[in-house]
């Protein structure tokens, strides 16, 4: 077999005793976790996407029949379901949903006929519910559940009068005369069609990537929104190992994948092919035309024609966060070759709500569930703009770790909220009191999502900056908040253990201040000293919250400080006039480090 990629291989080596026994404690892991699905499930899926075909080959044929195409035209008239993603790679787990595009011909248009006579007919169906069509996104799609099965149904209206069923999605040639809506729509398909074409074993590229998707989603990093990795950009990196390493099993694949992610040079791009210039004049990634390419900083590049970054959404710190994780999946590798780790302690999920003293918390509200969910995809897809702006009013001193993940209060309805942890670069200077002034950063982030063109009254949201000590407990599964408690032991090793807490919020609180309080009276870096029977951990770094005093402030969650209007205030529709807005009062948050910097609290 010749080489596969666009560089020689690094090793062809094949596996050892090792390597078998290896694979073999991953595969049990990832059945013991619940990643495959049934053969009843897997069965339901096949009979959901053979009833949409034969839903939208009748759909294709009675819309030709109405724009009066004659009977044997009507009888050629056909639309065909392909399948992309997770589902067409082979490595979706249970109950995810199916990625699925329809292609019709050029007189079906999307907008009238997908859009309208298509939905409407799934609208008539006992076995779809939970139809939510998305007309006006970046890839029109329309959402539902078709006897309890996910789907996310695109569409592409090619260029030919007549779709042929074996239609060959990898041919140039279906791009032509298509508009930018279709050719996106079909990027999917192509993308995930050249992945299977370019990985030497199909096999173990599938183990390797359902572990890295599974890890991925363990240590928070798994959101292609969030400025962190989609399911593709994993497909991508972890095909790429496999062409590095044709001959390897798939716990080898696993511990390359980390220790070349770990040392790879970004923002040197990773390509599993020669990006190919195309002859539909199609624009394609190319950092030496294009000065936008220049800026991404973390470059997968997608094989198919023509080829993109597939992220974008990048930014330093999920990219700091990133390159830190695989630093961590690196060291464990090498603890797991001499047994001294596994497969559990690798994908030990990461402890987002104890790693940083300081959060913000982005709420948002709307009048029912149809607006919230219109709001939040909106607030959602704009969050990744208020990591930029942070990172860039803050000269990258202060670092933005998102969660990918969004929360909702039971109590509230039509509510949901996501998170950010705050801490200041490491390797800053820690003994200088430094005041980051986020107003204007705020401010501008309100504005972009003011631009909203569905806005509707009733969506709202406000901004806030909460201590970890403040967490809200419906963000913990269960409502219980977990503790790791560092105990001295004789005044010199350490032990550390997790403990579940479940109590009234205000004893809760209460032992928080304590805590806090202590905290704040700990020694600086280097001491010995013990608080209370306890070692505090040195790494930890504070940020304050100094508010001017202001009438127009809200209480955050009842809490007796009062957090400035800027990050608190329902934000609704904004005024086009500026200078008819209102003035806001300044936030800072200032940054001290009692002890050494880097924001963990562990």
């Amino acid at each position: 077999m010749g080489p596969v990629g666009i560089t020689e291989p690094i090793s062809l080596s094949g596996p050892s005793e090792f390597d078998v026994i290896k694979t073999q404690e991953l595969e049990k892991f990832l059945a013991d976790s619940g990643l495959y699905e049934i053969q009843e499930e897997a069965v339901l899926r096949e009979e959901v996407l053979g009833r949409l075909d034969q839903i939208v080959k009748a759909w294709v044929k009675k819309i030709s029949q109405a724009k009066g195409f004659n009977e044997l035209f009507v009888k050629e008239a056909n639309a065909k379901i392909f399948t992309f993603g997770s589902y067409r790679l082979g490595v979706h787990g249970p109950g995810a949903d199916i990625d699925a595009l329809c292609v019709g011909p050029r007189h079906a248009t999307r907008e009238e006929d997908f859009f309208v006579e298509l939905q409407n007919m799934l609208a008539e169906m006992l076995e779809v519910t939970e139809l939510h069509p998305v007309p006006d996104a970046h890839v029109p799609v329309m959402k539902f559940k078709f006897s309890g099965v996910s789907v996310d149904l695109l569409y592409a209206r090619l260029s030919l009068w007549v779709i042929p069923e074996d239609l060959d999605m990898t041919k140039d040639s279906i791009l032509r005369n298509v508009d930018e809506q279709t050719v996106r729509s079909l990027n999917g398909c192509r993308v995930t069609d050249k992945i299977l074409q370019l990985v030497p074993n199909i096999q173990n590229f599938r183990v390797a990537l359902i572990f890295m998707r599974f890890w991925a989603k363990q240590r928070g990093v798994y959101s292609n929104v969030a400025g962190f990795l989609g399911g593709i950009n994993w497909a991508l990196l972890v095909a790429r190992v496999c062409q590095l390493y044709p001959n390897a099993l798939p716990s080898v694949l696993v511990s390359r994948f980390f220790l070349i992610f770990s040392q790879w040079r970004w923002p040197n791009p990773v390509m599993l092919s020669s990006i190919e210039e195309g002859s539909l004049s199609l624009p394609v990634w190319d950092p030496r035309r294009n000065p936008r390419d220049r800026l991404h900083l973390m470059p997968i590049i997608t094989p198919a024609y023509p080829c993109m970054n597939s992220s974008y959404n990048v930014s330093s710190s999920t990219l700091r966060v990133m390159t830190e994780e695989f630093q961590r999946g690196s060291r464990i590798c090498e603890a797991m070759d001499i047994n001294k780790a596994d497969w559990n302690t690798l994908s030990e999920p990461y402890h987002f709500f104890e790693s940083f003293k300081d959060y913000l918390e982005i709420d948002i509200t709307a009048e029912n569930e149809d607006d919230l969910r219109k709001w939040k995809g909106w607030v959602e897809s704009r969050l990744r703009h208020l990591t930029l702006k942070i990172e860039r009013d803050t000269f990258g001193t202060l670092h933005c770790h998102p969660h990918p993940g969004d929360f909702s209060n039971k109590t509230r309805i039509f509510h949901c909220c996501f998170f950010m942890g705050l801490q200041r670069k490491q390797g800053a200077p820690v003994n200088e009191v430094k005041l980051y002034d986020i107003r204007a950063t705020v401010n501008d982030f309100t504005q972009l999502v003011g631009t909203y063109t569905m806005w509707k009254p009733g969506m709202e949201i406000q901004v806030s900056h909460v201590k970890q000590k403040n967490i809200p407990h419906f963000v913990f599964p269960g409502g219980a908040r977990h503790f790791q408690v560092t105990v001295s032991v004789d005044g010199k090793s350490r032990k550390r253990k997790r403990v579940e807490v479940n109590v009234d919020r205000m004893s809760l609180k209460k032992e928080l201040d304590v805590h806090e309080a202590n905290e704040l009276t700990a020694p600086v870096k280097g001491s010995k000293e013990s608080v209370n029977g306890s070692v505090i951990n040195s790494s930890t770094e504070h940020f304050k919250v100094k508010v001017h005093p202001r009438t127009s402030c809200f209480q955050n969650g009842g809490l007796e400080e009062l957090e400035p209007s800027e990050l608190c205030a329902v934000f609704g529709r904004l005024q086009t006039d500026r200078s008819k807005a209102t003035k806001k009062p300044m936030i800072r948050l200032s940054l001290y480090s009692t002890i050494k910097a880097g924001g963990s609290s562990q």
